[in-house]
């Protein structure tokens, strides 16, 4: 039976929350942060080695950006309100891309340089109400891995592909795969902007990606962002509620709100399609899913503590300590406990869901070995110190 991200993320000290910082705001712990930390380096260099140039971006803006971008028309309700600073109104962002459309824009650009590719993990802010919220599935801090590529039309089809190839990598390597696809829609309201031409031609590229993908999907009229329509990666959480991670959407919108171009082959102007991305959606709803699905038990690369070290006795304490030290400067998350007994602190090691415990006694520290118990119970042949660290290190190491 599968435990509660909530229950079981503070039982593993991964995150928390406390009245005094408010509701819908929870905070990551040592160990939590640790597991996100090596997410998110992942991320980043899966980005870089398939052309994403990394930004940083303020998370405030004056409202009248988020005026222009369409966002305080259509989105505002799920806004914080402005603070007033001297003759400003500015406002905790409800999304990056109206950041990252001006960052485009600070300099000239050709079409030589498309497709664009600007990324970003960041802080967002959505007033969420209290009523909806809910451990770390729905909260008003986000912390959003983040995507824009700005591209020629006749580019989008190709980075639509390139970003659910991207998807399937990045979700295999976290190990778990999405429960569906949705492809979302217009609905009859009347909050969506853009003409009728531009989202028709954005649906049928969606649609024409999906389909060359070989990927089922349900359409969903009145789940489309205010701008355009997106593909959602949907996922189930224990009690079978089901939830949008991941999103690929596109926006011929705010590229022409914001007065976007480029030169283009004839020495003229274009105006660039803006294709959004997220390929894990957000931390705190991706690490959700995460808890749940592997029930605290992370993929070696990117559990909390990767080896826990334990001595036999106070005789091997020093050279469990050097052992750690080793572990750490080959790029490892390593502990050392050293009291209680043996037995007591195998459990523990196994409880806190550690890939590896690491037994050093007599025979080791006179061999220079390390005897590795994993935490499904298996014991392996003790190995050379410097071996073990290379094998763990490796183990589960996730492909680009």
């Amino acid at each position: 039976m599968s435990v509660d991200h909530r229950k079981l993320g503070r039982e593993l000290d991964l995150f928390d929350s406390d009245p005094l910082i408010g509701a819908g705001l929870p905070f990551w712990l040592p160990a939590g942060a640790a597991a996100r930390h090596a997410v998110e380096s992942y991320l980043y260099e899966l980005e870089r080695r398939n052309g994403y140039q990394h930004v940083h971006s303020p998370a405030l803006g004056k409202r009248q950006m988020y005026e222009m971008s369409g966002h305080w028309r259509n989105f505002a309700e799920d806004m914080f309100p402005p603070m007033q600073f001297g003759g400003d109104e500015l406002v905790l962002r409800p999304s990056q891309c109206p950041h990252h459309a001006l960052i485009f824009k600070a300099r000239p650009r050709s079409y030589r340089d498309l497709p664009l590719r600007i990324a970003e993990v960041g802080p967002m802010y959505r007033a969420e109400r209290s009523g909806v919220l809910g451990g770390l599935a729905r909260v008003r801090s986000i912390q959003l891995d983040d995507a824009h590529n700005f591209c020629a039309l006749d580019q989008v089809g190709d980075e639509v592909a390139a970003v659910l190839r991207l998807m399937r990598v990045s979700h295999a390597a976290l190990g778990f795969e999405p429960a569906s696809f949705r492809l979302s829609l217009r609905g009859d309201s009347g909050k969506y902007a853009g003409d009728d031409a531009s989202w028709a031609r954005a649906e049928g590229l969606l649609r024409g990606a999906l389909d060359d993908a070989g990927i089922a999907f349900e359409a969903v009229p009145g789940e489309a962002a205010f701008y355009g329509p997106k593909i959602d990666v949907q996922i189930n959480d224990s009690a079978g509620r089901e939830w949008s991670l991941a999103t690929i959407q596109i926006d011929f919108h705010q590229p022409a709100q914001f007065d976007l171009s480029y030169a283009s082959a004839d020495g003229g102007r274009e105006r660039p399609v803006m294709v959004h991305q997220s390929l894990i959606g957000s931390m705190e709803r991706l690490f959700g899913h995460l808890i749940e699905v592997h029930q605290g038990a992370f993929p070696i690369w990117y559990a909390p503590v990767q080896i826990d070290v334990l001595p036999l006795g106070s005789g091997q304490a020093d050279a469990a300590r050097a052992f750690a030290a080793a572990a750490i400067a080959g790029g490892l998350r390593a502990e050392v406990h050293d009291e209680g007994s043996l037995g007591a602190r195998i459990r523990a090691a196994v409880e806190r869901k550690i890939p590896y415990a690491g037994i050093v006694g007599e025979r080791e520290v006179a061999d220079g070995l390390i005897a590795l118990r994993s935490r499904d119970g298996r014991q392996l042949p003790p190995m050379p110190q410097a071996e073990a660290i290379a094998m763990i290190a490796s183990a589960g190491r996730p492909e680009f």
